[in-house]
Formats: structure tokens, sequence, C-alpha cells
């Protein structure tokens, strides 16, 4: 067993009506101003008018930048801790799916310490707590509400940058999954399988503890059994209330187990072309599973026994998982292949070589070299 360590340093506030306790938390952090960091589309459907006018009736100013993309830039960053510095604003609401959490993250960082983003590329670079943030997902999800992860398109270098530090951590989160009802089918399958992932990766990870394995398991068994409830129905309460909390069992389950080949991989894949995050890890999941079928412990089987509609028997074999996850994907419409997502072979080099420096290629359960990578890529077209 590898040695551990673990805290949760935040407070995390989890049911339907949650975000009427908003005001409440914004005064415990002692905030006059604040500043909401979200999407174009949340601002369009009224919900950052929502948070808004909720503060403002307790006398707070808000203000908002809502200009957050999928896979945001680096330049996405310095404008939204411009206009927090403009309005003197004193925490941050982020509020969305990872995109706008990734950006708020990293305008806590650069508002309190200065500099750019670049420079804090990687771990251990965040001098001490940023500035208050507190995060409330739309979707389920990222689990950004939970992790200590920044993850920021670089496109001066066609690369999706990470910053790592448990000062990143929102001070407060807010899981309401009312806030899930209206999200499009397609948003929530390529989120509910983005949080699938994160409970696998971490849960074979090498880096995996008791505690990380805890929270993997229980992210896989509400994910697992609701995922398909949820995307046929996303006002299904009783799903959506255990994806919202699968999803943050996975945060918290990879932010001290990290992840694995296919994170490594779905990186470059959005920064050279812009797919979707999560719709990037549904599609490589089968073939990195089958790819690490062969470093398996007797996990396979668990996972198997938790996503799929019939359980396994004594006959199962590491092998089955991958079907059984492609089976999955494909009954939720998440793509087949990156050929229909327009990827192309002439990039694998330059994809592989930036997937080999994340991170996750260290804590993946099968040793993973630069020709591994390439060949999963033709295997996942």
């Amino acid at each position: 067993m590898n040695s551990f360590g673990f805290s949760v340093p935040q407070d995390i506030i989890f049911g339907e009506g949650s975000i009427k306790r908003l005001p409440e938390l914004l005064k415990k952090c002692g905030a006059k101003k604040i500043l909401i960091i979200s999407g174009p589309h949340l601002k369009k459907m009224g919900v950052v008018k929502k948070i808004a006018d909720m503060t403002a009736a307790e006398g707070i100013q808000c203000g908002d930048f809502c200009d957050v993309e999928g896979n945001p830039s680096t330049e996405t960053v310095e404008k939204a801790a411009e206009s927090y510095k403009q309005m003197g604003a004193e925490a941050i609401i982020a509020l969305g799916g990872g995109s706008p959490m990734d950006v708020a993250k990293a305008v806590g960082v650069l508002v309190k310490f200065g500099g750019k983003i670049t420079e804090y590329e990687g771990g251990g670079k965040v001098p001490d707590e940023i500035v208050p943030l507190i995060a409330i997902p739309t979707t389920a999800g990222t689990g950004s509400e939970v992790t200590a992860f920044s993850v920021i398109t670089d496109h001066s270098r066609n690369y999706k940058l990470t910053v790592f530090s448990y000062y990143l951590i929102p001070k407060y989160a807010i899981l309401d999954p009312e806030l899930l009802y209206s999200l499009p089918a397609s948003v929530a399958a390529a989120t509910g399988i983005d949080a699938l992932v994160h409970a696998m990766e971490s849960y074979v990870s090498r880096a995996a503890s008791p505690f990380s394995e805890a929270m993997s398991e229980k992210a896989m068994e509400l994910i697992g059994g609701n995922v398909r409830r949820f995307v046929a129905c996303r006002e299904d309460k009783e799903a959506a209330a255990a994806m919202l909390a699968g999803s943050m069992f996975a945060g918290i389950a990879f932010a001290w187990a990290r992840l694995g080949d296919v994170h490594a991989m779905a990186h470059p894949l959005s920064a050279y072309y812009g797919i979707a995050h999560g719709v990037a890890n549904a599609v490589l999941l089968p073939v990195v599973a089958e790819y690490n079928a062969l470093a398996d412990n007797g996990k396979y089987r668990r996972i198997y026994d938790y996503i799929s509609l019939v359980k396994s028997d004594d006959s199962f074999e590491p092998s089955m998982l991958a079907p059984c996850i492609r089976s999955l994907t494909a009954s939720l419409g998440i793509p087949k292949g990156l050929a229909e997502l327009g990827v192309e072979e002439e990039k694998f080099t330059a994809m592989a070589e930036d997937a080999m420096k994340s991170g996750n290629i260290a804590v993946n359960p099968r040793a993973t070299k630069l020709e591994d990578i390439m060949d999963m890529f033709a295997k996942a077209m």
C-alpha cells in the first residue's frame, strides 16, 4: 500500500435549493464586491442574473465576466483578471462547468500574486492562498469545484498548461442539483463520462490510496448507476443529484491520486482541435482501457460491475471492460472515433509529444512510451 495523506480543505454544501446559502458564504468571506466568472450560455439563460440579484439583495455589489469559452485561453484569464481589478472585487464566484472554474482559479492567482499564468505552470509555484473563491457547478461534471488544478490553453504553443496547487481548491462549493436540470443531453453525456473517467483513472492510478479509492468507488457507483437516466431526462431529480455527488467524489479522488493516459492524451486533442474535454475523454477511454488491461490487478471487474447493465460472473476477463465502455458511450450518443471529430494523423507526433509532458503519464497503471501514445491515437480514430 502506498503511503498517503489527505485533507479536504473546504466547505461543501449539497442539496436542492442550496444555492440560497450563497449570500451567507459571501459574508463569511467578508466580501462586499464580487466578480462572477461564467460563460455566455449561462448569461443568456439568466442564471448569472439570478446569482447577481441574490447577492444584490444582501447589499453585495456584483459584476460579471461571462466571456469564458470552452478550453479557455491565457488571454481570457488576463481579461478576466483585469475585470476583477477594475471593479475592485474581493472574491470570485465560479459559475458553470470546468472552464469557468479553471479561469476563476487562474484569476485568483494573478490578482493576488501578479504576473502571467504561464509563470505558475506545474506544481508548487502558487505561494499561498488565493483570493476567496466560491464554486457553483452547473454540470456533472469536471469536479473542478473540489480539485487543485487549473487547465488553461496557451495558443502560442498549442498546449494546455496545468497549474497545480492545493491553494487553488475553492473555499466553498455549492452543489445544487436544480442547476443541472436545463443541461442539453449532449452536454450531460460528455460531462457525465468525463466524471466517470476521473473516477476510473484515479481508481487504477499508481498513486491511488485507500482514501482516493473509496472516493473513486462511490463516484463510479453513483455515475454508473445514473448516467443513462440523467442523459435521458435531466429533470430526473434522483439521477441529477447522484451525478452531481458522483462528480464531486471523483474530483476529490483525482485531486489526491491524479489520472492517467486518457487525460494526458485528451488535453492535446482540445488544444489542437478545440474538442470538448469530455468528448475527447469519452472517445479515448475504451482504447486506453484496452492498453491498461495488461496491468489490471482485479479492479477492472469492479469497474465493469459499476457501469454495466449486466453484472460479471466467474468468466470475467479484463478485456471485457473496453467493449462495455463502448456500449455505454454509444448509448449516450458519444462519437465513436477521432476521425469524425476532424482529427488528422499528421498531428499524432506533436500531440503524442505533448501528452508525454503530462504528469498523468507517470501514474498510469501501465508504463507508457511515445510510440504507445501514437498507437492509441491511431486506434482511437
